[in-house]
């Protein structure tokens, strides 16, 4: 999980004011009187699995360490249309400076996990599991992974540097899938790293030629349509851990892992998600 007081996230936080904040709130300057305080109450206008709770009173304390929030809801819980997760007290100026910043946050990472949410409701019969990708917003992967998990789902790596993952321009630029392996094992040992392979094949050929390797972890199917699936997973017999990839949508994703593959990874979670209308409102 997250240290939503670790260094990294405040940094991300203080920038993301910044970012909004300049010279001055000078709206709320200009109208309202500076030592007026208030209520505000952030509500849900849809249903979703709330994600973000911690982010947002880090970045309304950051703005104003007087400020009180009290929450209703808590990281993961399932919201109605029309709730109230938190509420905010104190210096007006304070609250709509940290407004906009608080609600970027959780309606991207509610929307993460909503969708993350949904899609397991579909395969939760199944023993396959969902994996996220290294599409993410830069700057935001680490939150974005864990709205994953608040979801449900699994993180498949962080990013580069924590598995390696040999893609088809990896294969075709080694010049073929055994020299690309080899060449990873010959690094590793040298670098004394120890990290899983997984390798994506194309076709039943690439995965034929992955069964011979013995260090290679997990197979990737990608853009393989269930049938082709199928017919891998007879040939890989469950002697390395199976994922499939591309083409892998909402609509189908149930047809993909009732063929019995380990894992399902889909961009989608992060990539080209529907942030979840919340809006803060005075009480």
């Amino acid at each position: 999980m997250i240290d939503f007081n670790s260094t990294e996230i405040k940094e991300l936080v203080e920038n993301s004011l910044r970012e909004d904040i300049g010279n001055g709130d000078h709206s709320s300057l200009a109208s309202i009187p500076e030592n007026t305080n208030g209520n505000a109450k952030m509500i849900f206008k849809e249903e979703a699995i709330v994600a973000g709770l911690e982010l947002c009173k880090l970045v309304f304390k950051i703005v104003d360490k007087n400020l009180e929030i009290t929450f209703f809801k808590n990281e993961g819980d399932l919201v109605k249309k029309g709730e109230v997760i938190l509420t905010v007290s104190g210096k007006v100026h304070s609250i709509l400076a940290a407004e906009r910043t608080a609600l970027n946050f959780i309606q991207r990472l509610s929307g993460i996990a909503t969708i993350t949410f949904k899609i397991i409701n579909l395969i939760k019969d199944t023993n396959c599991k969902i994996l996220d990708t290294r599409k993410t917003t830069p700057g935001l992967r680490i939150l974005e992974k864990w709205a994953v998990k608040i979801g449900g789902g699994y993180n498949h790596r962080i990013g580069l540097f924590d598995m390696i993952m040999l893609k088809d321009n990896h294969v075709d630029f080694a010049g073929g899938i055994t020299k690309a392996v080899k060449n990873t094992e010959e690094y590793l040992k040298h670098k004394n790293l120890n990290l899983k392979i997984e390798v994506e094949t194309r076709n039943l050929k690439e995965v034929e030629e992955a069964m011979k390797i013995d260090s290679v972890d997990r197979i990737m199917l990608d853009n393989f349509s269930p049938d082709m699936i199928i017919n891998a997973l007879t040939l890989i017999n469950k002697r390395k851990e199976t994922e499939a990839s591309g083409g892998i949508t909402i609509d189908n994703i149930r047809n993909y892992a009732l063929t019995g593959i380990d894992y399902i990874s889909i961009g989608a979670l992060t990539h080209s998600v529907k942030c979840i209308d919340i809006s803060l409102k005075q009480y």
